[in-house]
């Protein structure tokens, strides 16, 4: 980037003048090995530091940021990757914006699976200070000195009292680039691993979703609502408009509404505050608050002990919470999910029937939440093979500024030459996707004398040329977080019957299988563990016809060759837990169809069948039916259903050579669903609650955008 282009969007950002959004969210997954426009940039040569002598690929620049692997490790996906998707977004529409979150030097791992063990976590030792693009501030007064807040801390003493104490962070940051790199979103993150800060704080800090204890917990939200306010301070940004990606940085919320009381008390001459007084700071505060609720699961909503909380916070942020944070069905606790309810001029769920259950969760604020889609960044998920089919035809030109460019696709209906190269993109995907699956299987096979691992898929120990997997052959893909809800296991629920079907119409149907359960969630590893014991009977019942295959390391980049190579993305949690879900996002930016549940975003992207398949009970939504036991997940009821449709998806897909009705959804996918579940739209929606004060061409330009769809009918 340009030294005037940097000045010009700083400026942007710091200019008291302007208005700027500050999104806050405990993760942001942005894998460079998927989508990295400096990168590409470098990579193009046009702007390297090179001179005609000089070989530009031993430029220490370009090696530092095109082909160092160095980078900030991806958790396990869901919230983080849909951050990093919507500061995407933000970049390419030129938004103001900044994100602040923590900077987590360790619980990051590498995921290694055993077919006896199941999950097997391994820490992944990273650097922050070698990792390109990721810079740590100096105090421009001491330019030797990292950049550091102070923030207060309370503990108890031996007199049972709140002792304050000063805590420190360090600001890092990390600039989410735009696709032409002409303009950038900085993220800042708060690094708490001091030596001056005491072993519960850093403790605290160093795991995203460190839940070891309530008080860990409670910590790790705390310092990271705290360091937002000084944090902009410090580096000069005011911000019109907070934007909570979920609750986990509330307490920011309770720093403004404390700030209010005390100018209130300076006013009066007081020391106390009444109910009142809160309510009405409170009601200022809010006016400044965007919060978006991302999930109905009762685990996903923070609530901390009443004395636990009031033994690390001031008793002012205590007479806050004992308004704000109440919770009549749990008064031993504060509920920040309710807390976040009330203190914000919009709320928001992330999609339409997720809009529906969170008005039964919260009847008491159904009139100030509404809906706005997820969405992914489609630069990010297409493959390069769609992509360059899409840069062949003149009526999708310009369809990476505007996504909505593809609801021009209906001019190519009929268009055999585009038909014909949507076509041979997606066998270059499946290709592509096939011969990673098959090296893999090669390479566990290889690792059983060089390790104590054993294979995780049972392919490995009998490998052979027939058993390796075939590029053409129908292909399902399944790739998330393992949780019990998800249900990763539902359509082996009977194995013979599912086996039955695949040997009555012997053709070949392969299961491609992703995801980690977090190192905590015992029975999400029990899921994967269970899913690996299925293979061996699975394929032995289909006559070696039926394959499950588990791909383990799942990340972005294995998210990526997923999502364009298989032939149908198959989602099957139970109704209505998935309050949006963004893989099957993914695959239908490829033109992939859904084979769903009629869950989360697919009840919008389903389309009447013109882009999918559905299955599973579509029952009545009512808090009965947000239960989580093992009793209630419906698990031969919504496998029945699946296996009523499979016979028609087989037979859809052999028989003919093209595939016509999947190459039809695909297309049909494309027209329907890639205007609407991109994040540029989700940004565009997002802009009409940040109530920015924007030049008239750049408020155009989203209006644009927001016009490809409405969330909230």
């Amino acid at each position: 980037m340009s030294q005037r282009h940097f000045e010009k969007v700083w400026n942007r950002l710091t200019d008291k003048k302007n208005d700027v959004i500050v999104y806050i969210t405990m993760e942001i997954g942005a894998d460079p090995d998927v989508y990295d426009p400096v990168r590409a940039l470098l990579e193009s040569r046009q702007l390297l530091p090179h001179t005609p002598d000089t070989d530009p690929l031993k430029d220490p620049l370009f090696q530092r940021f095109a082909r160092d692997t160095s980078k900030i490790p991806t958790y396990s996906g869901g919230l983080g990757v849909l951050a990093g998707d919507t500061l995407k977004s933000f970049a390419d529409c030129h938004l103001p914006a900044v994100a602040i979150s923590l900077l987590y030097k360790e619980g990051y791992f590498n995921q290694v699976v055993d077919s006896q063990l199941g999950q097997i976590s391994c820490g992944v030792k990273w650097s922050p200070e070698t990792t390109p693009g990721l810079y740590l501030l100096h105090d421009p007064m001491e330019k030797d000195q990292p950049l550091t807040i102070e923030l207060p801390f309370f503990s108890r003493d031996l007199n049972d009292h709140n002792k304050e104490h000063l805590i420190f962070a360090q600001i890092w940051v990390k600039l989410e680039f735009s696709q032409n790199c002409d303009y950038f979103v900085p993220e800042f993150l708060l690094d708490f691993a001091v030596d001056a800060n005491p072993p519960i704080i850093r403790n605290a800090a160093a795991q995203l979703y460190n839940a070891e204890s309530s008080l860990t917990k409670a910590i790790q939200r705390r310092i990271l609502g705290m360091g937002i306010l000084p944090t902009l301070r410090k580096i000069g940004i005011s911000p019109a408009t907070f934007h909570l990606n979920e609750q986990h940085g509330v307490v920011v919320a309770m720093q403004l509404i404390a700030e209010e009381l005390h100018n209130t008390q300076l006013r009066n001459g007081t020391s106390a505050v009444t109910r009142k007084e809160i309510m009405m700071a409170a009601e200022k505060v809010a006016s400044r608050l965007v919060y978006t609720i991302h999930t109905p699961v009762v685990a996903g909503h923070d609530r901390f002990d009443k004395m636990l909380y009031k033994g690390i916070c001031s008793t002012t942020c205590s007479e806050i919470l004992d308004v704000l944070a109440h919770d009549k069905d749990h008064p031993g606790q504060y509920n920040f999910t309710a807390m976040a309810m009330r203190v914000n001029r919009s709320a928001n769920s992330v999609s339409r029937l997720h809009r529906d259950v969170t008005h039964k969760q919260f009847p008491d604020f159904t009139q100030k939440i509404s809906a706005i889609t997820n969405g992914v960044h489609h630069l990010t998920w297409i493959s390069a093979a769609r992509a360059d089919v899409f840069d062949k035809f003149e009526v999708l030109k310009g369809w990476r500024e505007h996504p909505g460019v593809f609801t021009e696709v209906a001019q190519l209906d009929q268009d055999v030459s585009f038909q014909q190269s949507l076509l041979e993109a997606w066998r270059q995907d499946n290709r592509s996707l096939i011969k990673h699956v098959n090296e893999m299987l090669q390479l566990h096979r290889r690792q059983t004398v060089e390790t104590w691992i054993d294979p995780p898929n049972y392919l490995s120990t009998i490998l052979h040329r027939e058993v390796l997997l075939e590029p053409d052959m129908l292909t399902f893909g399944f790739a998330r977080r393992f949780s019990t809800y998800k249900r990763a296991d539902l359509i082996f629920y009977d194995i013979d019957r599912l086996c039955d079907i695949i040997a009555k119409y012997g053709k070949p149907v392969y299961f491609l299988f992703a995801g980690k359960a977090h190192p905590a969630d015992e029975p999400g590893k029990h899921v994967l563990i269970d899913l690996l014991k299925r293979q061996q009977e699975l394929l032995e019942k289909s006559g070696n016809l039926a394959k499950l295959i588990f791909i383990p390391g799942y990340d972005m980049s294995i998210a990526k060759i997923l999502v364009s190579g298989v032939h149908c993305w198959l989602n099957c949690p139970k109704r209505p837990l998935e309050a949006s879900g963004t893989s099957g996002m993914k695959a239908a930016m490829n033109g992939v169809p859904n084979v769903s549940i009629m869950d989360g975003w697919w009840v919008e992207g389903y389309h009447n069948g013109l882009t999918g398949w559905k299955f599973g009970r579509e029952g009545e939504i009512n808090l009965d039916s947000l239960s989580e036991k093992r009793e209630t997940l419906l698990y031969q009821e919504d496998s029945n259903s699946f296996y009523k449709l499979l016979p028609s998806l087989i037979n859809d897909f052999y028989k003919s050579e093209n595939s016509e009705v999947f190459l039809r959804k695909g297309i049909e996918n494309l027209k329907r669903n890639i205007p609407i579940f991109n994040t540029h739209r989700m940004a565009a929606e997002y802009l009409q609650r940040y109530h920015l004060n924007l030049p008239d061409e750049q408020i155009a330009k989203m209006d644009g955008y927001a016009k490809l769809y409405s969330s909230d009918i």
